[in-house]
């Protein structure tokens, strides 16, 4: 006999309207890659900035 399983907590999806400022234009909230140029941006973590292409890294300073 199996163990009951746990209830699966659900995952706040991060739709595109997050990642936007929208007053008029479109403007993109994250940073461009200094490395790769305009088209790559940089993910925002807790401590850190980085690029998923080159693996810039920027480290957040509290």
């Amino acid at each position: 006999m199996a163990p009951p399983s746990k209830p699966q907590q659900k995952k706040a999806k991060k739709g595109l309207w997050l990642l936007y400022n929208s007053s008029g234009t479109l403007e993109r909230k994250n940073k461009f890659c200094p490395k790769c140029g305009k088209g790559f941006f940089l993910a925002q973590h807790k401590d850190r900035l980085a690029c998923g292409q080159c693996k810039y890294t920027e480290f957040v300073k509290k």
